[in-house]
């Protein structure tokens, strides 16, 4: 079980002597503060996150730090996955005197705590929050990190026209962008490519009686060859329980927020079921390493990909100080991260240069099987294929 707890990586932070944005001495420490959501219903994906983060920054202080000098000190605060509380503990990690903001992973919490550090010129990355638009709305000083929804939408139509499903059904909430706009990317480029979403349908996050809608389903003539929503924990269990029971059997693809080990307990329900995310751990890879280094350093197997999604967050703004000289003021921070190219990360390389602060990465396809994530293809998409923002 993962503590909640203020964590300090560093054990002793030596005093840090500046006259201003110069380059780092020996005893500088690069301060990074941790809004996240410990509880609440954000929980599944800000506590591994907050692992992904402690192994990463663990790892180069025992290295003696980025490039040998400068030690990262972390600390964390519960946001409770509420969006004004947020806004609240980002206002006290500034007032900590952070140099770098990690945000939560939904799309208005990080927004509010962007909105906050980018007043204080204090760079803000959200590791897991995939909403395209999260950077232009928050501002230049937000970056997002995870595989963007934009672009799992568009794997997921192109998996789905692959497979030789010519009519879709949708199922989205707006209640949050999220569970909104990466089902509505998905339908842009299915029928842009021919295919078919003659029906919509909308349920309200938290619902967990799907009875209408799955009535709906059961009406529809014809019926859809494939169901797509970005629904996630309690409403995807919810839904696809009652989908099943029912005995509709049609194919149900996913997203990133289904990568859970509660989706995997679903056993036969879930059967089948292919979901995009950010990376799948291919014997050899960047990613299977780093779930041994995480298995050694936490004693148990990490359950989704969102710890190595933070520990790419840790890699990149280790590339950034480097690319600085050891410069910790916020705006050459903001500047070196915003042309970072090709870093290696645990999920493969990540570039921002060029990309409005959301990064170019490849898009895992993943399928349940027998209660297991097995690997169907990494994709790349062509970029004139991806829906804007």
């Amino acid at each position: 079980m993962i503590r909640f707890r203020t964590v300090s990586i560093l054990a002793t932070a030596a005093a840090v002597a500046s006259m201003g944005p110069t380059a780092a001495s020996a005893q500088d420490v690069l301060k990074i503060g941790f809004a996240g959501a410990l509880t609440g219903y954000l929980a599944p994906y800000d506590q591994p996150t907050q692992q992904g983060l402690e192994l990463a920054i663990d790892e180069i202080n025992k290295a003696g730090g980025i490039d040998g000098k400068i030690k990262i000190e972390l600390t964390t605060r519960d946001v409770r996955s509420e969006t004004a509380q947020s806004a609240v503990v980002a206002q006290e990690l500034v007032d900590m005197g952070i140099n770098v903001m990690i945000a939560p992973c939904d799309v208005d919490p990080a927004v509010a705590v962007g909105q906050i550090a980018q007043a204080a010129n204090i760079p803000t990355i959200a590791p897991c929050a995939s909403t395209p638009t999260l950077p232009g709305i928050a501002g230049p000083f937000t970056f997002a990190n995870y595989t963007a929804d934009n672009l799992q939408g568009t794997v997921l139509a192109d998996f789905a026209l692959e497979q030789g499903y010519k009519n879709a059904l949708i199922l989205i909430s707006r209640d949050t962008p999220y569970t909104e706009k990466l089902p509505l990317y998905f339908k842009q480029v299915f029928e842009a490519k021919g295919g078919q979403v003659p029906a919509t349908l909308e349920f309200k996050m938290g619902q967990q009686d799907f009875s209408a809608e799955v009535t709906r389903i059961k009406e529809l003539n014809p019926a859809p060859d494939v169901i797509m929503t970005a629904a996630y924990e309690p409403d995807f269990p919810a839904f696809i329980k009652q989908l099943r029971s029912s005995g509709i059997n049609t194919p149900v693809l996913g997203s990133d927020g289904i990568d859970s080990p509660t989706t995997l307990a679903l056993g036969e329900i879930a059967e089948g079921v292919v979901f995009t995310n950010a990376g799948f751990p291919s014997e050899g890879g960047p990613l299977a390493k780093f779930n041994a280094a995480f298995t050694a350093h936490f004693g148990e197997e990490p359950t989704s990909v969102y710890p190595a999604t933070a520990y790419d967050v840790i890699k990149s703004i280790e590339a950034a100080v480097k690319a600085t000289g050891g410069n910790l003021d916020g705006q050459a921070l903001r500047d070196a991260i915003d042309n970072l190219e090709n870093v290696p990360v645990a999920t493969g390389t990540l570039t921002y240069k060029g990309r409005e602060r959301v990064p170019l990465r490849v898009v895992a396809l993943n399928r349940i099987v027998a209660g297991e994530k097995t690997h169907v293809a990494d994709v790349t998409p062509k970029a004139a294929d991806v829906p804007a923002p």
